[in-house]
């Protein structure tokens, strides 16, 4: 009889989870695995295409080549390529025959522009790190640490009644004793279950994440709008006429009005319009997913936590609205699942219950604990 109670003397000292050895701060996740994905590229990808852009104009020298008369010098052909470049002005004639004048300024700071998408993009992510990552990093820290001692508080619980139903001269009042603590909630955490239960009428986090996406989805519209502009008004033309009738060259009389110019660098800006926007087009689908996803419970995690005494979030119809912070947490918890100890053993906990011919004994981890320490011989069932 000794050696079967210090066989489950040991087994219910290995139940227990160890101490953290460090501190959990420093690995929190604060940052949805789909919303880092979407900053590594919204950010990442004008950046390293302007660069790219920025690389090919060193490289290449200058991006405009005008054909100048023939009788000009070479330093008058350089100054004709720099003034139609400083000015980037097409100067034609309409249906009628009358001159008209098209800016082409938004190519020479089309790169510039891609600078700026890529600072808009990085504004979501910064006001989610300064006004919402706080909060959210405090109350993660809370939550792990209160369900990890729940479940250690469980095991040292059904270590308790061991002793306390062997050293019990009457089993029986024992286990009267055990029935009538389950049915007045004496094993319940409520400062855990009530914590939960306040974060269900918070919203400071759901509005927060909300406007994240909102943000971020305005944004890549935005965009996207902005080079279908440029595509409709001015990357069409990657020729024009450039008027050299200014400065040094005004009052030479054999200067032609106006001379024909390319833009060397027009292909390479069109792809790289056209990369954005593609990209960008695909991003919205799954700005919108991350959204949405506050519609629906992740009920998953909270239905294994019910293995924990009396904790009955579910089965007590608490969960109502899925728009709250309860929820973001849940996300979140999911995605530092690994930080979360205790859940793998109440997974597995829940698992065994399943496949358990009387599964109706087992209603919460003590009671798995019970049966595992060998007091099932005694127990009623309930």
């Amino acid at each position: 009889m000794s050696l079967s109670h210090t066989a489950a003397e040991y087994m219910l000292s290995d139940a227990l989870l160890p101490d953290p050895g460090g501190s959990r701060a420093k690995g929190l996740r604060l940052e949805l695995p789909s919303d880092r994905l979407l900053k590594f590229v919204t950010v990442g990808l004008p950046l390293f295409l302007v660069s790219l852009a920025f690389a090919r104009e060193f490289s290449a020298g200058s991006q405009i080549s005008c054909f100048s008369p023939t009788n000009f010098t070479g330093k008058q052909s350089a100054y004709a390529d720099t003034a139609c470049w400083d000015s980037l002005v097409h100067h034609g004639f309409d249906a009628e025959g009358h001159a008209v004048t098209k800016s082409l300024w938004a190519l020479k700071v089309f790169p510039y522009s891609l600078l700026v998408v890529a600072v808009l993009m990085y504004m979501p992510y910064l006001l989610w790190r300064y006004a919402a990552a706080p909060a959210l990093h405090s109350d993660l820290l809370f939550i792990i640490d209160e369900l990890d001692k729940s479940y250690n508080r469980s095991v040292r619980l059904v270590q308790h009644m061991r002793k306390v139903q062997q050293a019990s001269a009457e089993p029986e009042r024992f286990w009267e004793e055990y029935e009538r603590a389950r049915r007045e909630r004496y094993f319940e955490f409520p400062l855990l279950e009530r914590y939960l239960t306040c974060k269900q009428h918070a919203h400071s986090l759901a509005f927060i994440y909300i406007l994240r996406n909102l943000l971020l989805l305005f944004f890549l519209a935005a965009t996207c709008l902005y080079l279908v502009f440029l595509h409709l008004n001015i990357f069409f033309q990657d020729e024009f006429s450039c008027s050299i009738k200014t400065g040094l060259l005004q009052a030479e009389p054999r200067v032609p009005a106006l001379i024909p110019c390319k833009l060397v660098f027009f292909s390479v800006f069109q792809l790289i319009s056209l990369s954005v926007g593609g990209v960008y087009v695909l991003l919205m689908p799954v700005v919108i997913y991350n959204a949405l996803q506050l519609c629906q419970w992740d009920k998953g995690l909270l239905s294994v936590y019910e293995m924990l005494p009396a904790f009955d979030l579910l089965s007590r119809k608490m969960l109502t609205c899925p728009v709250n912070d309860l929820n973001v947490i849940l996300l979140f918890l999911r995605a530092n699942i690994s930080e979360l100890t205790s859940f793998g053993r109440l997974n597995a906990v829940n698992a065994l219950r399943e496949a358990t011919p009387d599964k109706q004994d087992i209603d919460t981890v003590v009671d798995f604990m019970t049966l595992l320490a060998g007091l099932e011989t005694t127990k009623p069932k309930h």
